[in-house]
């Protein structure tokens, strides 16, 4: 290796005469402060020794000129950070600090990533401070280069946080037996600026082991000498840790990005395969024909129902849910069907709320579970009838016997394979659950690796995965076939011309097209149509419906008005309850 002498002693000369000549004009303006000689050791003195397992033992001896200060105190990295948010660690022992063959005491504690040592050097009196120590962890393998000999790289600030200034650095570090130094560097100066040391050499006639020279440093100030050896002469020992940052747990780099990116595709097509399988209706073919309008005369024409589905059913089938309107629209059929009859109760003035009652009847007409249910809860046969105004204490206790009433049927009617609600259920524990573990193990990916973006989209995927669970079930071929006609049948009711319907039956037919246009639309056009039909305008029509009864001034002009509170008021009431 080749030696830098550099011009040391020129330097050192040109820097004594401008400290010189700054002192002389304070000291003319009277400004100068008295010079602490404790405040600055006259040399320093570094004695180290490489190992062949790569430990490093290291003396250093410090002069002052006169007694030392009385807190001396030099603080040791344990740590230095690395590239890829890793940082090496060393192992710091066998301090000792003496004067003159004496044991000094010093106090050695820790501060952060620094082993401070600190001792009154004035015990030390005109004796030279000597502390020794033993470092492991500074000798790093080398990345391999072909056709080259494994190396081991030494690197350590051999002048590092003393609490004094010093006027000379120099050092040598003894190597194993014939080792021969392949590279060598030597850095001095404040830790973030560092600069060439005024000479470094080391492998030359006049220096066998890596020697250094440098000066003067200030406080705090670093000289860092760098070496490379062969690895067969001495071993590394270096010891590599991971650091957490947020750039590090979530870094977009590497592997990292890959497998994130790898779980993101895999987890999509997963969602896109289970919403396929499990929340999309099966193959229905074509729409199966639900209700049509039939003609029966000239210009005129009837609603037939085609397949018996309920209006209480068509929500459930549509939405896979149970709602308030699924009920009213019952309770519109029960009327229409001759069960009950819905009666407007009389109010004394504008100010106050409409109401209405029912009262029961017998029919011969067939009944679902859920329509006896209720039947019952809102006009016992063995009760009183309740008010829609209260119909909220009846019917709470009974409202999931519907909804549960109304789910089996929906099954056992073969348009779902399962009950919508237990279908929902369960997939949704299972979103659930699975939040939860994805944000478990994003906290742990996050603390411990670089795999943080990993468990984003795990999370992602845990919350894709609960608003897929919120899509089932999926429906039957059946099911999916009926839906399509419902379809049809929504449409129907929205275009059908509504002055088609026989003249002499008109109130009954309208009125059966009543419950399915609550469900499916166009309600509003249906009861303006049963309106218009009336026979004798201007006359009072309390009880020309057989299915809804009103106070005796009322007439069917007032119908749309009625049935649309009717069903604001009912729907109100039970959505509170739902």
């Amino acid at each position: 290796m080749s030696t830098r002498p550099g011009s040391s002693r020129t330097k050192r000369s040109r820097l004594a005469a401008v400290i010189a000549g700054i002192t002389l004009v304070f000291a003319t303006l009277g400004l100068a402060a008295p010079a602490r000689a404790d405040d600055l050791a006259t040399s320093y003195v570094v004695s180290g020794e490489v190992a062949a397992d790569g430990s490093l033992s290291i003396t250093e001896t410090i002069t002052f000129d006169g007694s030392g200060p009385s807190n001396l105190e030099q603080r040791l990295a344990t740590t230095r950070p690395q590239l890829n948010y890793t940082q090496l660690e060393y192992a710091i022992n066998d301090v000792t600090v003496t004067a003159g063959g004496k044991d000094l005491a010093p106090s050695i504690g820790t501060d952060g990533d620094y082993l401070v040592i600190a001792v009154d050097a004035s015990k030390a009196g005109s004796d030279p401070i000597v502390i020794s120590y033993t470092v492991v962890g500074a000798a790093v393998a080398l990345p391999q280069v072909p056709q080259q000999a494994d190396l081991t790289e030494i690197s350590w600030r051999v002048l590092q946080g003393l609490s004094v200034g010093v006027t000379d650095v120099s050092g040598e570090i003894a190597l194993p037996a014939n080792t021969h130094t392949y590279d060598i560097d030597c850095e001095a100066g404040p830790p973030a600026a560092l600069s060439t040391c005024n000479t470094y050499a080391s492998g030359t006639f006049d220096a066998l082991n890596p020697q250094f020279t440098d000066g003067p440093r200030g406080v705090g100030e670093v000289v860092e000498l760098t070496f490379s050896v062969p690895a067969a002469a001495v071993s590394a020992n270096q010891m590599l840790s991971e650091h957490w940052t947020l750039d590090r747990a979530f870094t977009i780099n590497g592997l990292p990005l890959l497998v994130a990116a790898a779980a993101l595709v895999l987890g999509a097509a997963g969602l896109f395969l289970l919403h396929r399988s499990k929340g999309t209706d099966a193959n229905g073919g074509h729409p199966t024909l639900v209700g049509r309008f039939d003609p029966v005369a000239a210009g005129a024409e009837r609603f037939e129902l085609v397949e018996n589905v309920r209006p209480g059913e068509i929500g459930t089938l549509v939405d896979e849910r149970v709602d308030p309107v699924d009920i009213t629209a019952t309770i519109i059929d029960l009327a229409q069907r001759g069960h009950l009859t819905i009666i407007q109760l009389p109010h004394a003035n504008t100010n106050t709320n409409i109401d209405w009652t029912f009262e029961r009847h017998e029919s011969t007409d067939e009944l679902q579970r859920y329509e006896e249910i209720v039947l019952d809860a809102i006009a016992p046969a063995d009760g009183e009838a309740v008010t829609v105004s209260s119909i909220s204490t009846a019917v709470s206790q009974t409202v999931q016997d519907v909804q549960d009433a109304i789910y089996d049927e929906v099954v056992a009617e073969g348009w779902f394979a399962a009950r919508p609600d237990a279908v929902r259920n369960t997939w949704g524990r299972v979103g659930w659950i699975t939040v939860g573990v994805c944000l478990v193990a994003l906290v742990l990916l996050a603390a411990f690796s670089s795999f943080g973006m990993l468990g984003l989209v795990l999370v992602g995927l845990a919350v894709g995965l609960l608003w897929v669970s919120q899509q089932m079930p999926r429906r039957t071929s059946k099911g999916a076939s009926i839906l399509g006609g419902l379809q049809v049948l929504a449409m129907t009711l929205a275009t059908q011309p509504t002055d088609r319907m026989p003249k002499e039956n008109a109130y009954e037919e309208i009125s059966r097209v009543l419950p399915y246009a609550v469900v499916l639309g166009g309600l509003d056009r249906w009861l303006a149509a049963l309106a218009d039909a009336d026979d004798d305008p201007g006359v009072p029509d309390p009880d020309d419906l057989s299915w809804y009864h009103a106070p005796d001034n009322w007439q069917l002009s007032d119908l749309p008005f009625s049935i649309e509170s009717f069903i604001t008021s009912l729907q109100g009431t039970l959505y509170t309850r739902h």
